[in-house]
């Protein structure tokens, strides 16, 4: 049988390959003009590019081929196909019968034209099962209470935005969403949360002290909140307190933040399956995140020995659940 691959941006398509070589499986590769990496003329047997609305051109190619089941693999960005595709009467036809312009109604129209034709779209990790975890920590540290509290919180936030489809990734801190995925992808998105917490690092200094701040402090909430109650009606600071606050900032968006990002509920494997790599990694470094949560067994984790070694190296901890 021959495999038909769909390649869109990244490493992803390139992997398919490898692992389909390494099966001893035969693919015929549709590039996309706009997304798909040169490289890839170097590493398969047959490519055809085409343009981004170029549905037609596409199945006509798969067709020709004798192709019976493919593979979508990469990204292809949605204001790619939204702005800036010139679409074929295929592709028009399609996108005007959508109900939704989200990522599940698009690709599934896709699935159904390819369906349509006598090609079956297939899971997308087929020949890459070893690149998914299984359940554990997959670093050498383990999650801290606190990053486990965020996870916690992080999972009941980001099932109900995957849910909704609008994205797989949100990055938490303190029990507190900080940032949450759109199009932007799940590196933009923790860079984000890293400008977002360093902004909120540059704030001024706060006229009137707040709880979680004096909880940083190492401070008696209790006995903090019967002075406050006290002092309510003088118009004054809470006694001894002008001291802890002099010459700090009152910081409450900064610090560590830790990164939740899963598969939908019903993750559909043969398009827009979660993956992370070292760029995940990177951005985590720069933006002040130590943890990183992900769904085991539906998670692609790409150059995966040196993701884990950098993790590892910046005592970054990784779990999948």
């Amino acid at each position: 049988m021959r495999y038909g691959l769909i390649a869109g941006n990244g490493k992803f398509p390139l992997l398919v390959l490898e692992g389909a070589r390494r099966a001893g499986a035969a693919l015929s590769v549709v590039a996309i003009h706009e997304e798909t990496d040169q490289e890839i003329e170097r590493i398969a047997d047959r490519v055809q590019w085409v343009g981004i609305g170029q549905l037609g051109k596409m199945i006509r190619f798969l067709k020709s081929e004798g192709v019976e089941k493919a593979i979508m693999a990469g990204q292809v960005k949605h204001v790619q196909i939204f702005s800036r595709a010139v679409p074929d009467a295929r592709m028009l036809k399609m996108l005007l019968k959508l109900p939704r312009r989200n990522t599940d109604s698009l690709i599934g129209a896709v699935a159904e034209e390819l369906s349509s034709e006598g090609i079956e779209l297939i899971d997308s990790t087929y020949f890459l099962q070893d690149y998914l975890p299984q359940v554990g920590t997959l670093t050498e540290r383990e999650p801290d209470a606190r990053e486990r509290e965020d996870i916690e919180y992080g999972l009941g936030v980001v099932r109900e935005v995957a849910r909704l489809d609008l994205g797989q990734t949100v990055a938490v801190r303190g029990k507190a969403c900080v940032a949450i995925e759109a199009m932007e992808g799940t590196d933009a998105t923790i860079r984000r949360a890293g400008e977002l917490t360093r902004r909120g690092s540059e704030e001024p200094l706060a006229t009137q002290p707040t709880v979680p701040a004096l909880e940083d402090a190492g401070k008696d909430v209790g006995k903090i909140r019967k002075a406050r109650a006290d002092q309510a009606g003088k118009g004054g600071l809470v006694p001894g307190l002008s001291n802890l606050m002099r010459g700090r900032r009152v910081n409450l968006a900064g610090g560590r933040l830790t990164v939740v990002k899963l598969a939908k509920p019903a993750q559909d494997m043969r398009f827009d399956v979660p993956v992370i790599g070292v760029p995940t990694i990177e951005a985590m470094i720069e933006s002040g995140a130590t943890c990183l949560c992900i769904s085991a067994g539906k998670t692609l984790m790409f150059d995966r020995e040196e993701l884990i070694s950098l993790a590892n190296h910046n005592k970054i901890a990784i779990v999948a659940v």
